[in-house]
């Protein structure tokens, strides 16, 4: 590992500072990603600048009856709020199927929605990689690419996001709030993910050296009956293979509103745009649920290795949505 000096930050404004002085500087929150990265070379920064000691560290009621979460809150406290679990049920199972106790008890908001892929070409630094050296070429279009994106890839990059809690925060429209050099900012999260496109080394919409402080979650009703499923390769922890957040509004048997994201199969958290406008007015009934399904993996493109991703990802919508609507039944 390369050396690396250590500052511990003790208010926002002196962070960013910070790493507008040091292009090669970096945050550190929990480090569950970032450590990893810089033992593999795949990272190697000249200074971290520690923020866990930063005030953002509450969750925090919003006045039109949303939730405001630090970006230094840990993924344990976030998943085992109690206006969390009521509000935003499927965002606290995403955080719990997420990782192993202990990375959670590490694990902060802000660094989750930064982690980088695990495409195994990434973190391979003897491998050429378009993320980590932009023009080396993708090698796992024609490689190992079995759990690599059906969604929105290119040429240039088919890695997947690895966030389950990001796919749960797309789905009810968060908003991420940061300070840069410039002032303050903030962006829906999904304009925050960038496309991958021709250039899948530029991730985020964040200004180079600018810190997450927070990230609002808007008052949505219809996320109070709201799941999240993950299907992955073990029983233990492992990244997924596909992932759904879903929440449905039934009334008479009709759907008045659904929210629905999609894990690991894109570059980033996947609205599911499509399948919502399929749902809402709909029947809530099965017919109706594969043609949501159908209607949002149309545009899936996969590769040699990975199209059962496609079938799984229809029968992980339909399998959610089934049972959202028996619970509304009840």
């Amino acid at each position: 590992m390369k050396e690396f000096g250590y500052q511990r930050a003790h208010d926002v404004s002196g962070a960013v500072a910070l790493l507008a002085a040091d292009p090669d500087a970096r945050y550190l929150g929990g480090g569950t990603n970032l450590v990893d990265l810089m033992k593999t070379g795949v990272e190697r920064p000249a200074l971290l600048v520690d923020v866990r000691e930063l005030p953002l560290g509450r969750i925090e009621p919003t006045a039109d009856g949303g939730l405001r979460i630090g970006a230094t809150v840990t993924n344990s406290d976030l998943a085992a709020h109690p206006e969390v679990r009521r509000h935003y049920p499927a965002l606290a199972q995403a955080l719990l199927a997420g990782a192993s106790g202990q990375l959670r008890n590490m694990a902060t908001v802000g660094g989750n929605l930064l982690q980088r892929t695990r495409c195994g070409y990434f973190t391979d630094v003897s491998q050429p990689c378009n993320k980590r050296a932009p023009g080396s070429g993708c090698p796992a279009v024609a490689g190992e690419h079995h759990n690599h994106a059906v969604l929105g890839a290119s040429d240039h990059c088919v890695a997947v996001h690895p966030s389950d809690m990001g796919v749960a925060l797309t789905a009810f429209d968060a908003v991420v709030s940061y300070e840069s050099g410039d002032g303050p900012g903030e962006a829906p999260i999904t304009d925050f993910y960038l496309p991958v496109g021709d250039t899948p080394h530029r991730e985020t919409a964040l200004p180079p050296g600018a810190l997450i402080t927070h990230v609002t979650l808007p008052a949505a009703p219809v996320a109070a009956r709201s799941r999240y499923r993950k299907v992955r390769e073990r029983a233990s922890y492992a990244f997924a293979i596909g992932s759904v957040a879903a929440a449905l509004d039934i009334e008479d048997g009709v759907v008045r509103d659904a929210r629905l994201a999609l894990g690991a199969v894109a570059s980033r958290p996947w609205r599911a745009r499509a399948a919502e406008a399929v749902l809402t007015g709909a029947p809530a009934g099965g017919a109706t649920f594969a043609a949501a399904a159908d209607a949002e993996l149309a545009a899936a493109r996969p590769l040699p290795d990975n199209g059962y991703k496609v079938t799984l990802m229809r029968n992980l919508v339909v399998s959610v949505l089934t049972e959202l609507a028996g619970e509304d039944a009840r």
